[in-house]
């Protein structure tokens, strides 16, 4: 039996319904952990050229096709997926592109590459509470950098470690994101308004205007101007409607914790 490792695999030794599905179901897992439309581009290509095969994709933002044809013939197939709601994950998407190079540059067969992918996908990530940690650290740096004292960037701090350990938990139970993101906002700014009324910081009003910047969806902004360069168009305005109806519903927890905190605008603080 041949090592599937140095196999030299032609599109004959690989089923196009198999292949076809794989990278259906790939291209929406690469979606939905936040990879732009360039490199999901380049990763299904790549892949599929390891096969033998050409691929061509129709990215939307809830559905994605593949469509896979031998070069030089005139058959087209086409495998549909609806796009994963795994949320933005940077070590799911790099570990993906990986997989990609790994299976053009060491010929994997597509056992082992659909071996290696669910793998990938099903892997319990370990450090979340690490994240959560230097979260709260990155937000407390952002009230100190915008003029926040000690006591500012404490509450800061814990008001995010808070905060963010909500959104997990909501997240792991696949509450809807715009819920999760209201609801996060809304405590996040209920705690560091309680916290601030008591007089423990000189510069409250940097304390609040940045206890809910943990939760601004700048991924997806940025995907969206990359997507639009690269002549995306429609996942260009897809995502940035999605990061726009985040921003609304950050807002409007933000909003509703002065109202229940009696604070009609963070000048009277």
């Amino acid at each position: 039996m041949n090592d599937p490792t140095t196999h030299n695999h032609t599109h004959e030794a690989v089923p196009v319904q198999r292949l076809g599905e794989f990278l259906a179901e790939y291209t929406s897992w690469l979606w939905g952990c936040g990879a732009t439309c360039e490199r999901i581009d380049k990763n299904v290509g790549r892949i599929a050229a390891s096969y033998g095969y050409e691929a061509d994709l129709t990215m939307m933002p809830r559905h994605i096709t593949v469509a896979l044809k031998l070069p030089g013939t005139q058959s087209v197939h086409t495998f549909n997926n609806s796009t994963a709601h795994c949320g933005i994950n940077f070590d799911l998407n790099s570990s993906l592109s990986t997989l990609s190079w790994n299976i053009s540059d060491k010929k994997l067969s597509l056992d082992d590459a659909q071996t290696r992918f669910r793998q990938l996908v099903s892997k319990t990530y370990n450090d979340s509470a690490r994240i959560c940690l230097l979260t709260s650290l990155a937000n407390a740096s952002f009230c100190r950098l915008f003029g926040g004292d000690l006591s500012a960037m404490t509450i800061v701090f814990g008001t995010t470690l808070i905060g963010y350990l909500c959104k997990q938990l909501m997240l792991a139970r696949h509450i809807d994101v715009r819920a999760v993101f209201f609801f996060c906002a809304l405590i996040s700014t209920i705690l560091c308004a309680a916290a601030l009324t008591l007089g423990y910081s000189d510069t409250p009003r940097v304390a609040l205007a940045t206890a809910v910047l943990y939760l601004i969806p700048g991924v997806p902004y940025l995907n969206s101007a990359n997507d639009m360069i690269a002549k995306h168009y429609v996942c260009a305005f897809g995502r940035f409607m999605d990061a726009v109806v985040l921003t609304a519903m950050l807002s409007a927890g933000l909003c509703l914790g002065l109202y229940i905190m009696n604070i009609n605008t963070i000048w009277e603080l």
